[in-house]
Parts: C-alpha cells; sequence; structure tokens
C-alpha cells in the first residue's frame, strides 16, 4: 500500500513539473511569450524583498530616469533615431521576449522596449557583462558591418574613419552610472517559427556600471533599425501584446507580430508622428476622468507639440504612468476628494490610503482620440504586501526642464492588449486577460 502511494505521488510530481514547463513554453499560433522579468519562467532572479510590491516600487524608482531620458529624445532636432541614442534607456526592463540569434539560434531573453528602436546583446568575450552572452563564432551568419553599410549611416554618432572600411563602433554612457562598447553586426534572428537573416543589432564587447540589461534588449519602435523596421513586409508593421500583472508566477503574456491572430473588433486612436523622435508612440490624450468628474486641465499640458517633444507616448517599459506635474496634481486631487480620509506616501507613490476607504475609490478614464481607456482598479491601485494600503499607481513626472512628456506605462496596459498598427498610423487598446 505505501508503494502504491508512493507510485502516484511521484507521478504527480511528474504531471505537475510538466505542466510548470509547458506553462512557459511560447504561445499558441506562433505567438511569442512575454514574460514579467522575474516571473517563474525568467531567467532572472528578483532582488531580495520583503514584497512583491516592493520590487515594483523598486522598478518604478527608476521611471524619473527614462521619463527625462524620453523627454530629452523628443527634444532632438535629428529626424534618425541614432542606435547610440537607443541605447541609453535605463535598466528598467520589466517584461523580456525569448529569441534566438545565430544560426544554429541562441537563447536569448531580451528586454522588449517599444520606445527604443535597434537591438542588442552582450557578445562573447564582453567584459563586465552578464554570464550569458552570444558566441557569435559559434554562427555561420555572423557577419560584422563596415562603415560603408547603409546600416551604419543610420546609426549616427558611431565612430568610423574618414577613409577605409572599419568596422562600425562606438561607445556610450547609459543609465548615468553605465557605459559600454559596441560593434554594429548582423545575424540571423528567430522569432518562434519566423526567421529573419541579416538582422541587424548591437554586439557589446565590454560593458560598466549596473544598468545594462544583463541578456540585451529588442527595439519595437518605428526607427530603420527597430524589429518592425526590419522585418521588412513579413509583419506588415503591424504587432500587439498583452501584458501581464507583475504578480504572475507562471503565466506569460504574448507578443503576436504581423496580421494573424489580431483583434477584429478593437477600439483604435490615431498614432502622432513626431519627426525629431520618430521611434516614440504619440497618442492624442484628450482628457481625464476621475469617476464622473470630467478634470479641468488646460490645453497645453495635453497638446501635441513635435518641436518641444510635449504630447503623451504609450512606453512598455516605464512602471507607473507619469504626468506633468499640472495634470497629475490634478488627477491625485480629485482623486483624493473623492475617497476621503488621510493619505500617506509609500515609494513612489504619494496617494495611499487605507483599505478600509478603498470601496469609493473612483475609477480612472483616460481620453483618446476615438476611445476611452477606462482602468479597472487592478490598473488604478497597487496594494501593500499586507493588504492593509491601497496606493494610487501614478505620479508626476519629474520636474526637470524637459518635463513634457506625459507616459502611459505597462502597469496602466496589463491585461489588455496593445496593437500597434505603424502602416495605418493606428493604436488599438482591448481588455483581455493576458494570463
Amino acid at each position: 500500500m505505501a508503494l502504491k502511494f508512493f507510485f502516484f505521488f511521484f507521478l504527480a510530481l511528474l504531471v505537475l513539473n510538466s505542466n510548470a514547463s509547458d506553462l512557459c513554453a511560447s504561445g499558441s499560433d506562433g505567438d511569442l511569450s512575454v514574460i514579467p522579468i522575474y516571473g517563474k519562467c525568467s531567467p532572472f532572479t528578483a532582488p531580495k524583498s520583503e514584497s512583491w510590491v516592493n520590487t515594483v516600487i523598486d522598478m518604478a524608482s527608476k521611471d524619473p530616469a527614462r521619463i527625462k531620458y524620453l523627454s530629452s529624445l523628443a527634444a532632438q532636432k535629428t529626424v534618425a533615431a541614432p542606435i547610440a541614442s537607443g541605447q541609453q534607456i535605463l535598466n528598467i526592463g520589466n517584461y523580456v521576449v525569448r529569441v534566438q540569434l545565430g544560426t544554429p539560434g541562441q537563447v536569448m531573453y531580451m528586454v522588449l522596449d517599444t520606445s527604443n528602436d535597434a537591438a542588442w546583446a552582450p557578445c562573447s568575450g564582453c567584459t563586465g557583462c552578464s554570464a550569458t552572452t552570444f558566441w557569435s563564432k559559434n554562427s555561420s551568419t555572423f557577419a560584422t558591418l563596415d562603415c560603408s553599410k547603409p546600416q551604419c549611416s543610420q546609426a549616427r554618432g558611431l565612430s568610423c574613419p574618414t577613409t577605409g572600411n572599419a568596422d562600425c563602433l562606438f561607445n556610450q554612457t547609459y543609465g548615468g552610472d553605465s557605459s559600454f562598447s559596441a560593434t554594429l553586426v548582423q545575424d540571423s534572428l528567430h522569432l518562434g517559427a519566423d526567421v529573419i537573416p541579416n538582422f541587424s543589432f548591437g554586439c557589446i564587447s565590454s560593458a560598466s556600471g549596473s544598468s545594462i540589461p544583463p541578456q540585451g534588449l529588442m527595439g519595437l519602435g518605428r526607427g530603420p533599425l527597430s524589429l518592425i523596421s526590419q522585418s521588412g513586409s513579413l509583419y506588415s508593421g503591424l504587432f500587439s501584446y498583452c501584458l501581464p500583472s507583475f504578480k504572475s508566477y507562471y503565466f506569460s503574456g504574448s507578443l503576436k507580430l504581423g496580421p494573424a491572430g489580431q483583434p477584429k473588433l478593437i477600439r483604435t486612436t490615431p498614432l502622432l508622428r513626431n519627426p525629431h523622435r520618430p521611434s516614440l508612440y504619440y497618442v492624442n490624450l484628450t482628457g481625464i476622468s476621475v469617476g464622473r468628474v470630467l478634470i479641468p486641465i488646460s490645453p497645453e499640458h495635453l497638446a501635441f507639440d513635435p518641436n518641444t517633444g510635449a504630447g503623451t507616448i504609450i512606453d512598455s517599459g516605464t512602471v507607473i504612468t507619469r504626468f506633468v506635474y499640472p495634470v497629475y496634481a490634478a488627477v491625485r486631487d480629485e482623486f483624493r476628494k473623492q475617497v476621503g480620509g488621510s493619505f500617506s506616501p509609500l515609494g513612489a507613490f504619494d496617494t495611499c490610503f487605507a483599505t478600509s476607504n478603498e470601496v469609493p475609490a473612483p475609477s480612472i478614464t483616460f481620453h483618446l482620440s476615438g476611445l476611452d481607456l477606462k482602468l479597472p482598479m487592478e490598473n488604478s491601485l497597487i496594494h501593500s504586501s499586507a493588504g492593509s494600503l491601497a496606493c494610487l499607481a501614478m505620479a508626476a513626472a519629474p520636474n526637470n526642464v524637459n518635463s513634457v512628456l506625459n507616459v502611459i506605462a505597462n502597469l496602466q496596459q496589463q491585461n489588455h492588449r496593445i496593437l500597434f498598427d505603424i502602416t495605418n498610423s493606428k493604436l488599438g487598446i482591448a481588455r483581455e486577460l493576458c494570463n
């Protein structure tokens, strides 16, 4: 009897382990899994923390530097987005996607970033990089790019001699405390069953500091070196993602590339183009409601202005939604008014209150041209691990001279299908359980 019990117990363990493995596999119909960076299916380990909410607070603490970076990009006067500037985002890295580089493919978990163009990865022999690197010598399709190639001219700011065909090299500071050196190269990129030959990306040879994502970054912006631009007609300039909650353990979201499998009935809003920073996905935010109250906001705080970079973008790399201070203050004050009681700060959040007051907490709606995005409570409130506090999961943009940009961030996007139709300049949003 004991032997029979042990046999069934062992069989149950095998089934559980098999199911766990399946949950970490790529999605059906060729979709790529989008994994919270500290989820069970991710190879990365969360920093030691008392709770998941503290992990989110830690990630959100890097948002101000990212907003400053995005604002400075928006104010640039260049038409093409340099690969070097594209690398200077911070190690936000909240979601990763599993890809393979080279032939045969080598697995890398790369940060998903809609506000960045170029891809880059740490390469073999890199000093200061993580243990997982891309071994170019093991790939039969690897090639470096010299300065005569058009990709090198798209990557402005790189180091090229006036004569000769030297490799495309560049050195950059990164995230304030980090820097790296890289070479622009080409190799095959495997995305599920798809293969993009001659994919250009930065191959990092040395790095210093703590801000560089350990296995690289995959840019989904609109610039010439982004995944969407380099895939040509394969994906028809169309992709979507569904980001799971940070609290998801085994479950992952999905990245759909191309028209197949995209939702047919989805509300859309126009994508606006900033010629000074074409990579960013601008949308027209016309207003914000707290409960039934449409917040009075001066139009200039929401208006799209390509010259200054002002306006609103949707971004996968920022953790919590950030508004310029006058907008955030108006939203926060009305929210506090409707909730009542006293408030206290917690990390990046300045409007935390006892969960006993959560019942009257109003919903928040972003009014975009053509659609209204009404946030479920899980997208507008974050709770302390003890469950005694609930916080408004938004904040003001950093107070600096370039603070003109509003950012709809990934915590507010979770459990929604976000569709980017670049060809037709439209952005779609639909509620979807990303798990």
